[in-house]
């Protein structure tokens, strides 16, 4: 009985993922290359793998036996080649990291770039993905760094298995319209006013609901948004005031928006997650630390460019 790994690692995928569909999308193959893999994988072996007699796919017990043997030769595979990067001078390999929009433009791009320089060899993919779906993927293996936001008033959740690298605290900023006569100038100056709020789960509406609370105050959410360009472009219009990360200004033309003096909305910490094998000391493989490492330069640039806007003009419009 010879067994083609190859086959294996897609048994292994429609194991841990729980169908066909997600499998594909997950090795970038179409549902019936999966599928005939699956049948020639029956045939190499000479038993059912897949039960075929219910609507959704499931294992039969040799599958999942299988698969479990697949699991483990993936993990050693994964290993293996981390274990050979230590011994290698010049590191090298695919990296795949999920981040969010902000993130690349102002990390991962800079970042990059130093990478490319020092370690040439490192091949890094990045796909736009954020929150629970994010870590999944990283809990799954279908990426190797995920690079995460959270409030400061939320504590780190529990990760089994994932360990934390800080790269970056990122300050909120309260911005007002360009068009109102009277910027906000202090935080009662904001009772009463419309928000273009972020959404409640994630690091901005979050913040918003902080400050609120810390100030006994009930924010008149007039918007719901997700992504910053368009809260800005809302903000911008005249449709009210929100709370954004400095990191989101960076890119804003002067005169876009008023960045008003109020200070005392906290921040936010970005950070990388990274998966622990159960090898490892909790430590990321040389290839992972070598993305952090030029991460956390990267953040250090962005800090003083932050520090930059604070003293230019347009974030002291409105009173002193």
């Amino acid at each position: 009985m010879e067994i083609d790994p190859r086959r294996l690692r897609v048994l292994h995928e429609v194991a841990r993922r729980g169908g066909v569909m997600k499998a594909a999308d997950a090795l970038h193959l179409t549902p019936s290359a999966v599928s005939q893999q699956l049948a020639q994988l029956e045939r190499e072996v000479g038993l059912a793998l897949i039960d075929r007699s219910q609507r959704r796919v499931a294992l039969t017990p040799a599958g999942r036996v299988l698969a479990a043997y697949a699991e483990r030769i993936e993990e050693q595979i994964t290993e293996a080649r981390h274990e050979l990067n230590r011994f290698s001078e010049r590191l090298s390999g695919p990296v795949t990291i999920a981040a969010f929009p902000t993130v690349i433009r102002h990390l991962l791009i800079p970042a990059l770039r130093e990478l490319s320089v020092r370690h040439p060899r490192i091949v890094p993919v990045i796909h736009e993905l954020f929150g629970p779906s994010a870590v999944q993927e990283l809990r799954l293996g279908g990426v190797d760094l995920v690079v995460t936001e959270r409030d400061m008033s939320q504590p780190a959740p529990s990760l089994p298995s994932m360990s934390r690298h800080r790269l970056y605290d990122d300050e909120y900023r309260i911005v007002a319209p360009p068009s109102w006569p009277d910027v906000p100038a202090v935080v009662d100056d904001l009772f009463g006013l419309p928000w273009v709020a972020g959404v409640p789960d994630q690091a901005c509406g979050q913040a918003l609901e902080r400050l609120a609370q810390l100030h006994g105050f009930t924010p008149r959410r007039m918007h719901v948004i997700a992504e910053f360009p368009p809260v800005l472009g809302l903000v911008s219009a005249g449709h009210g005031v929100a709370i954004v990360p400095a990191l989101a200004l960076l890119d804003v033309p002067p005169g876009e928006v008023a960045v008003t003096r109020i200070h005392g909305a906290g921040s936010r910490r970005i950070e990388a997650l990274t998966r622990v094998s159960r090898t490892s000391s909790g430590e990321p493989d040389p290839v992972q630390a070598a993305v952090i490492e030029v991460l956390r330069e990267a953040a250090e640039e962005v800090a003083q460019r932050v520090g930059e806007l604070s003293r230019s003009p347009r974030a002291s419009q409105g009173p002193a």
